[in-house]
């Protein structure tokens, strides 16, 4: 009798040794479930407090009409103009975009060397005892000038190549399907001069297009006042790549200064 009485009380004293472990136990996971709850209710409290930013409904570069589908202004540059509507898709405006890039960069490169050729030409080509390209005009060779066959065909030749090479290098790059690429981004930074952060990024990349839309609009100008004031560009603004004193003497000579 007394051995089942010290077994029996063995038993209710180990049952309740192990009584508030089990308690623990049970209020820790629920504890743990109420955090994730909170944390889950949080998060989603935040997520319908975030503000959405609303796209215009006007354009902004012409308030007078509705601002183009594609055109959400997450490219650099993209106000909204795009009149004639031709980007109808993302795939549309990704296209032209690339297109813009490449011809921006091409007229700076353009819009540098046109004067620069004018300015340098007879002095390379008497220096190499070759024949100068420009005309008696100091106009530079173009289609409206003319004299774009006193240009070397192996210079057409390279510049053919080198364009060519670059725009598949281009296309592979835009096809990589690398979450990074965007038009325009050739991998090309020899300098490292291309910011890190991104706020610092977007200002470059805005800075290009805007130059490269004028460099667009200056390079078609050229072309056009040459072709009708039958000058060169730098002979009519030579305060811009001539010293003064050869700029005023360039003026006496030409009756501008008496």
């Amino acid at each position: 009798m007394k051995l089942s009485f010290a077994l029996t009380l063995s038993l209710i004293s180990g049952a309740a040794a192990f009584a508030p472990a089990s308690t623990i136990a049970r209020s820790t996971v629920l504890s743990m479930s109420d955090a994730s709850v909170d944390e889950e209710m949080v998060d989603n409290v935040m997520a319908i407090e975030e503000p959405v930013e609303e796209l215009p409904a006007k354009s902004m570069s012409l308030p007078f009409m509705d601002r183009p589908a594609a055109l959400t202004g997450a490219l650099a540059g993209d106000v909204g103009f795009d009149p004639l509507g031709f980007a109808k898709s993302e795939a549309d405006l990704m296209n032209y975009r690339e297109a813009e890039i490449k011809h921006a960069r091409l007229a700076m490169l353009a819009a540098a060397g046109w004067p620069l050729s004018e300015v340098f030409d007879k002095k390379l080509a008497a220096a190499f005892g070759m024949m100068p390209l420009l005309d008696a005009s100091d106009r530079a060779p173009s289609l409206l000038n003319g004299g774009l066959g006193k240009v070397s065909p192996i210079y057409w030749v390279a510049c053919l190549g080198v364009a060519a090479a670059v725009d598949v290098y281009g296309i592979t790059r835009s096809k990589s399907n690398d979450e990074a690429y965007f038009p325009g981004n050739l991998g090309f930074d020899p300098l490292g001069v291309y910011p890190k952060n991104e706020a610092d990024q977007k200002n470059m990349q805005l800075a290009e297009i805007k130059n490269g839309r004028l460099a667009m609009i200056a390079i078609f100008a050229f072309a056009i006042q040459e072709f009708v004031s039958k000058q060169g560009v730098v002979d009519e603004t030579p305060f811009f790549f001539f010293p003064l004193m050869q700029t005023l003497k360039m003026y006496t000579n030409s009756g501008y200064i008496h």
